[in-house]
């Protein structure tokens, strides 16, 4: 007998049941911004209507920051990026697989989408959350890729 365990995004935008993992943003009508979460207008230019959007699972690091510290159970050292997907869409998240160092970061290589589990319910729901890791790099999903080795989940 084989069970198969329940996936859920921890991010509305994040689309797993749709072929590959991306994300899915909600593009302005009027002006073409792409906003992660849902919005009444838009605010770049007060827009009212939206059109859901499957975005690029490509980019380039535009910033990031060494944090030390991070919510419950997700104790730091891990480095957050600023990505710039492909189309210009700007997204939050952690970059994985790499030391928290700001040595590691290499802003001109370019990184890709990836996901892992964030922890699992008593009933065996898996959480899944997304990040990012250079391109080049290894593409295997592992828990231990987001930059909380040893933690307590």
């Amino acid at each position: 007998m084989s069970s198969s365990v329940t996936r859920v995004p921890v991010v509305d935008y994040l689309a797993l049941g749709d072929g590959d993992p991306h994300l899915v943003g909600h593009r302005c009508d009027a002006c073409g911004a792409t906003h992660l979460d849902r919005h009444n207008a838009c605010p770049a230019c007060g827009g009212r209507a939206f059109t859901s959007t499957p975005l690029p699972t490509t980019g380039r690091i535009e910033s990031f920051t060494v944090l030390h510290r991070g919510a419950p159970k997700h104790i730091g050292p891990f480095v957050s990026v600023l990505v710039r997907l492909d189309d210009g869409t700007y997204v939050k998240a952690n970059l994985v697989g790499v030391p928290p160092e700001a040595s590691a970061v290499d802003t001109d290589e370019p990184v890709h989408l990836v996901t892992y589990p964030a922890g699992t319910d008593d009933d065996g729901t898996e959480a899944v959350a997304f990040g990012f890791a250079y391109a080049s790099g290894d593409d295997r999903t592992r828990d231990d890729q987001h930059g909380n080795e040893g933690d307590d989940r």
